[in-house]
């Protein structure tokens, strides 16, 4: 699942190194170290206990236990497609859990990007009931085709594999942690786009589904925001349990409107490029919120404006109807006399 945070077990653990009476961990062999103290450690707190600890540098730099780190994390990194780009990554898992285990910072403090457009996108998708993993998948997407780029962004992955894995509804819909990451082969980057957390759901009135959604929320230059969407489909009954159907997931401006995929390309790039920072609990919902709020304001603004427009309009015609009027009654007058 998705790692908590370092508990004080762990940490006291990668902490006894030459401080107070803990034994150094120098008199420790490797293995020990590797095997029992090590493995317990979640991704922050094994970082962390590397730069801290040179005689721990090597050992926290291990390939095997990011990788274990990772698949723990996100199933989906098992995927042999995503397991290959990750290979490639400079210090492979590594540098892949540093890159997606973070939020991304929301804003737009990354350079603008002047990197090749991507040749295709691989989505690394985990969803999480508590502790259980109730779905995973990763695909990989096109991007170079005159389709993709004209054509709104949006990508689809239905539940189609076995049985499915159910939660409760809706009593267990707060319990739902998502991962969406988008990894880029060519550039060796990935970021993770999904909030960890639901901010809001509903129950379409036509299927009867239940649609959770998930949300980053991301300045793009200008004043204007877009928003990484993630709506999960899930069929079930309330009161009863509820099953993943479909995850999908599209780049939307503040009018609501999907951004096209050449678009969508590059704040995709740019979102990779940003910094990274600790989740804070209940920012994602609240960044949300303030697009929605900020959304309606643009809307209503739009409205009043095209409402004075049609109000001007409707004026020039009128107006021009009394002028054409005036002059047919007063010219036909004139004749008559």
């Amino acid at each position: 699942m998705i790692p908590a945070m370092p508990s004080s077990t762990t940490t006291t653990a990668a902490a006894t190194a030459d401080h107070g009476e803990g034994t150094a961990i120098t008199a420790l062999h490797p293995e020990i170290i590797r095997t029992h103290l090590l493995t317990r450690l979640d991704g922050p707190t094994l970082a962390s206990a590397g730069a801290a600890f040179t005689e721990l540098h090597a050992l926290c730099s291990e390939e095997n236990l990011w990788r274990r780190l990772c698949h723990s994390s996100w199933p989906s990194t098992a995927n042999p497609i995503v397991r290959h780009a990750i290979s490639a990554f400079p210090s492979g898992h590594r540098s892949f859990f540093s890159d997606s285990f973070p939020t991304i910072h929301h804003r737009g403090d990354s350079l603008p990007c002047h990197r090749p457009p991507a040749t295709e996108l691989i989505s690394a998708v985990d969803i999480f009931y508590g502790e259980k993993s109730i779905y995973s998948k990763a695909i990989v997407s096109e991007t170079v085709s005159n389709w993709f780029s004209s054509s709104p962004f949006r990508l689809e992955l239905p539940n189609t594999k076995g049985t499915p894995r159910t939660f409760p509804c809706p009593a267990g819909q707060e319990k739902l942690t998502l991962s969406w990451i988008l990894i880029d082969p060519s550039e060796k980057r990935s970021v993770n786009v999904s909030s960890l957390k639901p901010v809001g759901f509903r129950q379409n009135c036509f299927t009867g589904d239940i649609e959770i959604r998930f949300a980053t929320v991301l300045e793009a230059g200008g004043g204007d925001w877009v928003q990484f969407s993630v709506v999960v489909t899930c069929e079930g009954k309330e009161g009863g349990e509820a099953h993943v159907r479909e995850a999908s997931m599209q780049v939307e401006d503040m009018e609501g409107k999907s951004v096209n995929g050449k678009e969508s390309l590059v704040i995709i790039q740019e979102a990779m490029g940003m910094k990274r920072r600790k989740r804070k609990e209940g920012e994602e919902k609240e960044r949300y919120e303030e697009f929605e709020e900020r959304k309606r304001e643009r809307k209503e603004i739009k409205e009043r404006r095209e409402k004075g427009l049609d109000l001007a309009c409707i004026a020039a015609v009128l107006s021009t109807l009394i002028v054409f009027l005036t002059l047919v009654l007063f010219g036909s007058g004139r004749v008559v006399w």
